[in-house]
């Protein structure tokens, strides 16, 4: 890291509070983003099968309304169940859109597909995300094998047996008076590398689990149309104390993509559902391509540490 680049806690960000929920035994589970005073959030999609739920809310041609919290989960898209308790935590706390006859919370989520380690049956639903909001008021930040990181991993190409365990990674710094931090539940198709070696970290074991293979060899070596579905997606969430637009917050979660492919070779592919929420709560004033390039690294941090803090 660059000695302009501080390292800080997610929870000095003011106004965001992070809690987590999983099932250790079924290996999945929950992390929630709130935001007290509401954000303004861009979402950038590029993995091919997305399990969400409100990306629209997103869009800088919907209405300007605060989002209330991001949900992250495992259980494929039927971890979006998981909201339904996030939805009546705000409620019960009147946060959310005031329509005159009831408070509407305005929640986010995005999900990977875990079904392959531990349970397939088991899924967050509404209990566990409204267990990660309770969870969220003691705002410690958690890494590894917790919330919606509980039971991912990466390299599947040819089958779990010969993946790598991953799980969330956090990070977070500031530059001067912006702060930026980045959350990520690390589940991808491809191999997981750190940019400032070059060195793989995670991904497609050889058989004999003591070394790597490569992912694009193996990719290479399909010559017809094939499914590749084994479980994947990585999606993540930047946050900022920066006041943007709702139109820059969604360029600053394009830009944060570059994260994901400095760090997982192949990535964005259709069996990936690549999800990036980019939330700002502050009045910071910053330029927007700073604040992108920014984001991006902050991504990375948090990628390797999804690696470095996950264990089976």
């Amino acid at each position: 890291m660059t000695t302009i680049l501080k390292p800080i806690e997610l929870t000095e960000i003011a106004g965001v509070r992070i809690g987590n929920a999983q099932n250790e035994e079924a290996k999945t589970g929950v992390t929630v983003v709130i935001f007290e005073e509401g954000a303004k959030v861009g979402v950038d999609v590029s993995g091919g099968g997305p399990a969400s739920r409100e990306t629209p809310l997103a869009s800088p041609i919907t209405a300007d309304n605060p989002v209330n919290a991001i949900c992250l989960s495992g259980g494929s898209a039927f971890g979006l169940a998981a909201s339904d308790g996030v939805m009546r935590y705000l409620e019960e706390r009147k946060m959310g859109y005031d329509t005159g006859f009831a408070y509407v919370p305005l929640v986010l989520q995005s999900c990977i597909f875990d079904l392959g380690l531990g349970s397939s049956t088991i899924r967050p639903d509404s209990a566990m995300g409204y267990e990660a909001c309770v969870n969220a008021e003691k705002n410690i930040v958690k890494h590894g094998n917790i919330g919606a990181g509980c039971g991912a991993t990466v390299g599947k190409i040819l089958g779990m047996e010969q993946s790598t365990k991953t799980g969330l990674g956090v990070a977070a710094v500031s530059v001067g008076g912006l702060q930026m931090a980045a959350v990520v539940a690390l589940n991808a198709l491809g191999d997981i590398f750190d940019p400032t070696t070059g060195t793989k970290i995670a991904g497609l074991k050889n058989p004999e689990g003591d070394g790597f293979l490569d992912t694009c060899e193996q990719l290479y070596q399909i010559s017809a149309p094939t499914d590749l579905f084994q479980g994947n997606t990585t999606i993540g969430i930047v946050i900022t104390n920066g006041d943007f637009s709702k139109a820059e917050m969604n360029k600053i979660a394009a830009m944060t993509r570059n994260a994901y492919g400095r760090c997982i070779n192949p990535v964005g592919t259709m069996a990936d559902g690549d999800t990036i929420y980019a939330a700002c709560t502050g009045k910071v004033k910053a330029d927007v391509n700073m604040a992108g390039t920014l984001a991006a690294k902050v991504m990375e941090m948090a990628i390797i540490d999804a690696v470095n803090s996950a264990k089976y």
